[in-house]
């Protein structure tokens, strides 16, 4: 990655984050109301007809009665292709379960390139004012034989060196690279309730039962009620 695209992943991850752009309630309910849709037409209906829609998701009715899962390309690449391996059936859950854990370690890694830079920037800003502040006394000695306002206004100004250097760290940066940190936690914990859902429809888990496990991954505060999912599933799914 060449130093424009980090800059250009870092300022949309500062966008991310302060526009507040995470999962909200409808992102959750219509995930879990696609993967019920997609387990239920497994156990209902041909391989063919399975194959068709997560071949093309963009065409296809059942992915488009959910909007904001097909809005996500990573997440819906990341549903196709697991749904793919499942139909195919010659995977056992634990090798489907070690890959998807290996693509989520990739994908947390890609996700938080940017919060890391932050990071590292935030760190050295205070030594950067220390250094600031090093020249400035420096400069100060130098004019030791100087007037007192002066000395007075050169010292001060080695000081604001420091001063700008632990601000704009602590006070700037710092905060702004752990909202980009919680907010792409989030945005990767749609992928956790799709590795968990699928998981347990491969061991058996009737549809209704696999997306309870999903919803289970979801933070206590922002987790949808039983009651809420339900009727969600049922005004938006299209028809078997």
């Amino acid at each position: 990655m060449n130093l424009g695209d980090g800059v250009n992943q870092a300022a949309a991850a500062i966008g991310e984050a302060l526009l507040g752009r995470y999962p909200h309630d409808r992102e959750y309910l219509d995930l879990l109301g696609l993967l019920h849709a997609l387990l239920r037409d497994m156990r209902s209906k041909g391989k063919s007809e399975i194959e068709a829609h997560v071949e093309q998701p963009t065409e296809s009715v059942l992915f488009n009665a959910f909007s904001t899962v097909v809005k996500n390309r990573e997440l819906t690449t990341f549903i196709c292709d697991y749904v793919r391996l499942m139909i195919l059936g010659t995977a056992k859950s634990y090798e489907i379960e070690s890959l998807m854990d290996e693509e989520l370690q990739t994908l947390s890694r890609d996700k938080l390139k940017p919060y890391h830079a932050l990071s590292a920037v935030a760190d050295g800003l205070p030594a950067l004012g220390i250094v600031a502040a090093v020249l400035g006394v420096i400069k100060a000695m130098g004019a030791l034989d100087q007037s007192p306002e002066l000395l007075g206004g050169l010292i001060g100004a080695a000081l604001v060196g420091t001063f700008v250097g632990i601000f704009v760290s602590y006070g700037i940066v710092s905060p702004i690279s752990n909202k980009i940190k919680v907010t792409r936690e989030k945005q990767l914990r749609l992928f956790t309730m799709v590795k968990q859902t699928l998981l347990a429809s491969l061991n058996g888990a009737m549809p209704q039962i696999a997306i309870e496990y999903g919803r289970k991954t979801i933070s206590f505060h922002d987790r949808p009620t039983i009651e809420t999912l339900d009727q969600a599933i049922l005004e938006a799914a299209p028809a078997s």
